[in-house]
This record gives C-alpha cells, sequence and structure tokens, in this order.
C-alpha cells in the first residue's frame, strides 16, 4: 500500500510537471483602470489556486472554532456528571455511541 502511494504521488507530480512545462506562456491580466500584470500562465493558476484554497479555509475556521467549544463543554459536562457521580479518575465511565 505504501509503494502504491509513492507511486501515486509521483505521477502526480510528473502530471502537475508536464502541465506547468507546457503551459508556459506569458499572459496578461488586465485590471481597473489600466493596471496590467504579466506572467506565465502556471504561475497565475498557481497563485489563483493558492487564494482559493486561503478562502476556503477562512470559511472553514468558523465551523472549526464551533466544534472546538461544543467539545470542549462536552468534556466539562462529562467531567462533572463523573465527578457528581463518583467516579475517580481512573475508572471513568464509558462514553457510549449514539
Amino acid at each position: 500500500m505504501r509503494y502504491l502511494n509513492w507511486l501515486l504521488r509521483a505521477a502526480l507530480f510528473f502530471l502537475l510537471l508536464g502541465l506547468a512545462l507546457k503551459n508556459n506562456e506569458p499572459v496578461v491580466l488586465r485590471y481597473f483602470f489600466g493596471f496590467e500584470w504579466q506572467a506565465s500562465l502556471v504561475v497565475v493558476m498557481l497563485l489563483f489556486f493558492a487564494a482559493g484554497m486561503g478562502i476556503g479555509i477562512l470559511a472553514m475556521l468558523g465551523n472549526a472554532f464551533r466544534q472546538r467549544r461544543e467539545i470542549a463543554a462536552l468534556k466539562r459536562d462529562l467531567r462533572l456528571k463523573n465527578k457528581l457521580a463518583g467516579v475517580g479518575e481512573t475508572q471513568q465511565m464509558p462514553i457510549q455511541p449514539s
């Protein structure tokens, strides 16, 4: 399985390397008010891909922080219930999946 994983990684690397080598022509991005930026097509694609990933990660952070707060509150409740039930730290009640 480990060899298959490395084989797939190498294939993806060579596929992307071939894409980069075939698409190295310069492109011009035109903005408002006459601003222009000229760069290789691969560089432009990489920058927009990275920007999309960054925006996606920022959009996901709200849910991740909300889930962390919820997990911390549930752990606090479980600790309090174990303490009230008289269960020591060494013999905690098992959590049943729902």
